[in-house]
């Protein structure tokens, strides 16, 4: 492929996924899930003058346990920096911060495209096949729904997913310049490059560690002596600390530690309630008496949500092909690093992770890895039709007939889906718009000092105004000792059955929370409305 039709193919590329993802974008109206809004929340407070800060404590495992506080003890900022830009210039609204994630999402295809044709290359496919794989790739990543989805919504996801193709494509062109005993400068500039990718990562997401992890692995079975290794894997590792540790000074500052110290809470988390928990927080000693029967069964569980939930259901039916194709794929260099990557991040999010990712840990890093499955699907199609093609002594190529498919497949999963979605996030947009109303209506303005205490606390705020904590799933009196040490005054639930369920008991805890909930907003309560509960603590 020459340099004009190459740089013709990834434009087209990229047209068709912008297109695409502008119209998804158009459909959804609100940032769900909630970590969504947050993101958007810390780039409006950050061009409103306030800082990188957030309204919203929604969990109490890093101090200082302050509201507002500074952002980002858990996440990253990257995404909400990105997201400011497009803020700066067209408002401080979420369809502004949604530019930045439509663009970024439509960068993911070209990587695609660009990773098929490096295939196509190793394979030595005639060059109108290797067009058609390419190029396939690319269409069917711009049409399929989990990127399409998490193309619309202005969070790391799409960003990770990036970074995470741009470091594969780096480690393989490493690897082969290696092999090829191409010029050292070459190589370094290379190395460098890897190391701004993984500090930009590391800035995104955490799994960014295993980025370099894999390349450590990679880099030690190259054919160098052991200096040559080592210096393949110190350079990206410094370019990449350079880069993350103005970060790590900062959380140093503001939570006392460098590191995101929740994430051994989230390891020891039993349900995932525990990242609300206010008076019994995961330990150690309670995770182990869990016994060995319950921490195995929660790893079947991970295991379970990020291949079926997360991969292989959203990207149906294409999904389930390419994972078939992965063991005739494995063994392709070009494949090889993406191919670790994943693995890594799906055994270290079930394994060590197994509650936290069903709440959203693999699906957020995943990215990359639908576009392997896509790429492999591919592959295994293209094969299969050779082969038919072949056997029935075809004498005219059909390799136009893979990408047809997959494409077709993706569009139809796409666009009978996505509309739902953004229905739901209008759905979720009432429902919170009838919430603020109606702490309105029952005397509790926005206020930063009295935060209202809520099973959403992130959405809340974005809506509402003031600050919010996270309701523990515990008893009443966990939620009154909540308050007490906050001054809060107003409890809002929308779930939260158990703890309805315990002051509909009439127990001494139970006559502290007053019931104060306004009718809903005719023009905008729903079925989630009518569950609405807002109760103002009367206990001194």
């Amino acid at each position: 492929m020459s340099r004009r039709e190459a740089a013709l193919s990834a434009a087209l590329v990229f047209v068709v996924a912008l297109l695409v993802r502008a119209y998804a974008a158009s459909l959804v109206g609100f940032p769900k899930p909630e970590d969504t809004a947050y993101y958007v929340d810390a780039a409006r407070n950050l061009l409103g003058g306030r800082g990188l800060v957030s309204d919203s404590l929604w969990s109490f495992q890093t101090q200082p346990l302050v509201v507002p506080r500074a952002a980002f003890e858990v996440w990253l900022p990257l995404p909400t920096f990105l997201a400011a830009i497009p803020m700066a210039a067209f408002g401080l609204t979420f369809a502004a911060a949604q530019v930045s994630s439509v663009l970024i999402g439509s960068i993911v295809p070209v990587l695609a495209w660009r990773l098929a044709a490096d295939v196509a290359d190793e394979r030595s496919l005639p060059a109108g096949r290797a067009r058609t794989l390419s190029i396939g790739a690319g269409i069917t990543a711009a049409v399929s729904l989990p990127l399409i989805l998490h193309s619309t919504l202005p969070d790391s996801t799409m960003l990770f997913a990036v970074l995470t193709l741009s470091a594969a494509l780096l480690m393989s062109r490493l690897i082969r310049r290696v092999q090829a005993q191409a010029e050292r400068r070459g190589t370094t500039a290379q190395a460098l490059l890897l190391g701004i990718v993984i500090g930009l990562a590391a800035l995104t997401r955490n799994e960014a560690i295993w980025l370099g992890l894999v390349w450590a692995i990679l880099a030690l079975r190259l054919p160098l002596a052991l200096g040559g290794r080592l210096r393949l894997i110190a350079i990206p590792a410094l370019v990449a600390i350079l880069f993350y540790a103005p970060w790590a000074l900062r959380d140093w500052i503001a939570f006392g530690n460098p590191l995101p110290g929740q994430a051994l809470g989230n390891a020891l988390s039993l349900d995932g309630s525990d990242i609300f928990a206010w008076q019994d927080p995961p330990t150690l000693s309670r995770y182990l008496a869990a016994g060995l029967p319950t921490l195995l069964g929660l790893r079947v569980t991970g295991i379970g949500h990020n291949l079926f939930d997360v991969l292989l259901l959203p990207g149906a039916p294409l999904s389930f092909i390419g994972l078939l194709g992965l063991p005739w794929v494995a063994r392709l260099r070009s494949i090889q690093p993406l191919l670790l990557v994943s693995i890594v991040i799906f055994l270290v999010t079930a394994l060590v992770f197994p509650v936290s990712t069903t709440w959203g840990t693999f699906l957020h890093a995943a990215g990359a890895v639908h576009v392997l499955l896509i790429v492999s699907a591919l592959l295994a199609l293209d094969a299969l039709i050779a082969a038919i093609g072949r056997r029935r002594g075809w004498t005219r190529p059909v390799a136009w007939l893979a990408p047809t498919l997959t494409v077709a497949g993706s569009i139809l999963f796409s666009a009978a889906l996505l509309p739902a979605f953004g229905a739901g996030s209008a759905s979720t947009a009432r429902t919170l718009t009838d919430l603020s109303e109606r702490l309105t209506g029952a005397g509790v303005p926005p206020d930063a000092a009295a935060p209202v205490i809520t099973d959403y606390p992130i959405w809340v705020p974005y809506v509402h105004g003031g600050t919010a904590l996270a309701l523990p799933h515990e008893p009443a009196s966990s939620v009154l000792d909540l308050a007490r040490q906050f001054g809060s005054t107003t409890v809002a639930v929308l779930g939260a059955d158990d703890l309805r369920a315990e002051l509909a008991t009439g127990s001494a805890d139970a006559r502290c929370f007053e019931d104060v909930t306004p009718p809903a907003t005719p023009a905008l309560g729903g079925h989630d409305s009518d569950t609405l509960r807002i109760y103002r603590i009367v206990c001194p």
